[in-house]
């Protein structure tokens, strides 16, 4: 790529006002070209793979696919195009995920727009951009569950039925109670509501 083409982006963030403020700050950046701003995750991955652009630049929470669901997405499609989580969870264990999905990048939303622009500079150029206090506590916070505890958990606190998280994973009904109950342990909580709070709260889910 020659110095004079700029870094291509696209962005997913499902809040309108976010949206549009990091669209625009980010316009204002002449080596920054946004291609696309998207309301959720799934027009996000539709956006990277009808432009294959440099950098996707998402939130986490979002309608349709999560930010981490995109970055994984990216990974296993096998594309070039780098991931740079933008958002306002603060959690450890919500990093310690997005870099097992391959992200470069994450940062904070209260963080100054030149920060942000450098960052993206610098992960389009191959290097990381971690909050450096969340990178410490990343590594101080071990995330207990595995990653079939973590499904059938989400599920649960989210309201499914046992005989519905079974049909939809493919999984005895035993089984699923199996899977819940460790997860309950692992938190050391009093029921499957209380597992769930407990591992939204540090980013487990």
């Amino acid at each position: 790529m020659s110095a004079r083409e700029p870094i291509r982006i696209v962005l997913a963030e499902d809040q309108a006002m976010v949206r549009g403020a990091l669209a625009a700050l980010l316009g204002l950046e002449p080596d920054l070209q946004v291609l696309e701003a998207c309301a959720d995750g799934g027009a996000g991955w539709r956006a990277v793979q009808a432009h294959s652009p440099d950098l996707l630049v998402t939130d986490i929470e979002m309608p349709g696919l999560t930010g981490l669901e995109l970055a994984e997405k990216v990974r296993a499609a096998g594309l070039a195009t780098r991931v740079v989580i933008v958002t306002t969870f603060a959690r450890a264990g919500y990093l310690r995920r997005a870099l097992d999905a391959g992200v470069r990048g994450y940062l904070l939303k209260d963080a100054p727009a030149e920060q942000l622009a450098e960052a993206l500079r610098q992960v389009h150029r191959g290097g990381r951009a971690i909050d450096p206090q969340l990178a410490l506590a990343a590594w101080d916070e071990v995330d207990p569950l595995s990653e079939r505890e973590r499904q059938v958990l989400r599920l649960a606190g989210e309201g499914s039925k046992s005989a519905d998280i079974a049909e939809q994973l493919g999984l005895s009904q035993g089984t699923v109670r199996n899977y819940l109950s460790e997860a309950i342990g692992k938190l050391g909580a009093e029921n499957r509501i209380e597992a769930y709070r407990l591992a939204r709260q540090r980013g487990w889910l």
